[in-house]
């Protein structure tokens, strides 16, 4: 592979087939729970980030609705049921370091509700609790830490410098 100009930037092509191979985005999904002004967050049991905190959530397979991997993934970490009740954001990371150890190019935030299950840690989590936005613990992954900022900001006891954001 040599590095040429392809569709308007640099790109890996094959010098002998002319194949162009794209980079394409490694996309997880999230849900933020809220619970007594509290929110939801799984200790990483694994690198990237081991022993750093995230809301539930992980990677969207390829022939997956965004959504319905939000909702697998929290039921894997943390034993809950969820529904979607809206979307947050999406945030793609800033950290290119962070991507290339594993993780996400972009996360996409959706706010749950609990509809069953027992709140336990799993899979890839070692612990499952909720934090208030004074005592929130050291946080894996930039578009963790840019998506819980805005919360901590729009919780009540803190004062929004965004009022119109919608977390």
């Amino acid at each position: 592979m040599e590095m040429r100009e392809a569709y308007g930037r640099l790109r890996p092509v094959c010098p002998s087939c002319g194949h162009i191979h794209f980079i394409d985005p490694k996309v997880a999904a999230s849900v933020l729970i809220e619970s007594d002004g509290k929110v939801l967050l799984t200790r990483r049991k694994h690198n990237p980030q081991k022993g750093m905190w995230v809301p539930p959530g992980g990677f969207v397979d390829w022939d997956e609705d965004p959504r319905r991997a939000a909702i697998r993934e929290c039921e894997e970490e943390t034993g809950l049921k969820v529904e979607i009740t809206k979307l947050v954001d999406v945030i793609s990371s800033v950290d290119h370091a962070e991507f290339q150890e594993g993780g996400a190019s972009m996360v996409i935030f959706f706010r749950a509700r609990i509809v069953g299950g027992a709140l336990a840690a799993n899979d890839d989590a070692d612990e499952a609790a909720y934090f208030g936005p004074d005592e929130l613990p050291e946080l894996a992954f930039e578009p963790t830490r840019i998506v819980l900022g805005r919360w901590k900001e729009k919780t009540p006891n803190f004062k929004s410098q965004t009022p119109n954001l919608e977390v």
